[in-house]
């Protein structure tokens, strides 16, 4: 069993184009012998945001902390700290901290994605 938290985790930043101020932690995936899915958890400072972007797999989010909005296909949404979001795939979509303190969500995904890129061959 594996047991942690985001804070004992160094968040990485983002890497992607169209990215602002964002942090990843993976808090469970491929290191940890995760067959089927992975956490990711994203900080969003304020005014910052992901990427505008799709994908071909659907990805369920915790919105634990703070506000914001989500994109999806053009519609914007409004969401704050105990919201429960599904993504489907392909579907267009960004996530913006529009508050004065971080947007924080978990992210699970297919574990060949728990870092925002596929594993070789999948």
């Amino acid at each position: 069993m594996l047991i942690r938290r985001p804070e004992e985790l160094p968040g990485q930043p983002m890497q992607m184009d169209g990215v602002k101020d964002v942090t990843m932690r993976v808090m469970v995936g491929r290191a940890d012998s995760a067959p089927t899915f992975a956490m990711r958890h994203f900080t969003v400072e304020p005014g910052g945001h992901t990427p505008h972007h799709s994908h071909n797999y659907e990805h369920e989010v915790y919105i634990t902390e703070g506000e914001g909005q989500v994109e999806e296909n053009g519609k914007f949404h409004r969401i704050r700290g105990g919201d429960v979001l599904f993504v489907p795939p392909n579907a267009v979509h960004q996530f913006k901290a529009t508050g004065q303190s971080p947007l924080k969500f978990l992210c699970l995904v297919p574990v060949s994605f728990d870092c925002g890129k596929p594993t070789p061959g999948t």
